[in-house]
């Protein structure tokens, strides 16, 4: 960022003014920083012309709905939650390619909103995007849901408005404090647009998103103290022979995936001591039963991604 928060905001509240000078706005909140900055920025520049939606697609984390509503009600932004986890579980139904799968959901997630804008009679949308996102999908790394570069003419009558892509996540989030968010929400971990389904590897399944969803719940109690950038589980489509009350089983394999980044373009795994990580996994391995394997992730980016796909 060139000039400092209070300038950006300023010229991008007139940004927004000056591209959508009367109609309505629909803001595309996912709980994450980029959003919510995007949220606030929005209720400046357009005041009750826009509203706040939540796609609850089935994907998220435990509680996300709920969570992303108080946090925007603290801010004064009133959020509406759209359940519509049927439709994107049928999106991505037999679906294990992980491009496929950002290109479903990405398909189901404008053809949902596209629903809303009209029911709204909204003119534009508003979204979260930045930097980090659009460099990743025009190198070819991988589609990031909310870059629309390669959809050109998703909607000839909407614009969309996207304020904060020039910026990486290290400026979002000082505007963030700029703007006063709570520091917890602003150091909040990175969560992917297509969330939980990109983590789970091969078909994605109702039993299996809520396998990684109690995991991924583990996984950030137990990590919330440390300066992770990321720190999740990734399950496996393979499955892997254990051992439960003397008994053979067949059951899951989880890979824990910790890593320190400045702006999500680089990364290096994040060492744990090892009473730490043994605590973790014995943790995972004592309430979700059917796991029974769980793996560390050392890789950095690159030659990795940070998520697994």
């Amino acid at each position: 960022m060139r000039i400092s928060p209070g300038e950006f905001v300023e010229k991008a509240v007139e940004g927004l003014r000056e591209e959508l000078p009367a109609g309505r706005a629909v803001v595309a909140c996912s709980g994450g920083v980029d959003s919510t900055v995007c949220a606030v920025l929005a209720q400046r520049a357009f005041g009750d012309r826009a509203c706040a939606v939540f796609l609850d697609t089935g994907f998220m984390r435990a509680g996300e709905a709920e969570a992303v509503r108080r946090a925007l009600g603290s801010l004064g932004i009133p959020l509406e939650v759209v359940p519509c986890s049927s439709r994107f579980f049928s999106a991505l139904a037999g679906v294990t390619d992980p491009e496929e799968k950002r290109r479903r959901f990405r398909d189901a997630f404008y053809a949902t909103l596209a629903e809303i804008l009209a029911a709204k009679g909204a003119q534009a949308l508003v979204q979260g995007t930045i930097a980090a996102d659009v460099q990743e999908t025009q190198a070819g790394v991988k589609t990031h849901h909310n870059v629309l570069d390669l959809m050109p003419n998703i909607w000839t009558n909407v614009r969309i408005l996207e304020p904060l892509r020039p910026l990486l996540k290290p400026e979002v989030r000082e505007l963030a404090r700029h703007l006063g968010l709570p520091e917890d929400f602003v150091e909040r971990r990175p969560f992917p647009g297509p969330g939980l389904a990109i983590r789970v590897i091969g078909e994605v399944t109702p039993a299996r998103v809520e396998l990684l969803r109690q995991a991924t719940r583990i996984v950030e109690e137990e990590t919330a103290d440390l300066s992770a950038f990321q720190a999740f589980p990734v399950l496996l489509a393979e499955k892997a022979t254990g051992v439960r009350e003397g008994k053979r089983c067949y059951g899951s394999v989880l890979v824990l995936r910790l890593v320190r980044s400045r702006d999500a373009l680089s990364a290096e795994a994040l060492p744990l001591p090892w009473e730490r990580l043994e605590a973790l996994v014995a943790r995972l391995l004592r309430e979700l039963p059917t796991i029974t394997r769980v793996l560390y992730d050392l890789t950095p980016k690159p030659p990795a991604t940070i998520e697994w796909e």
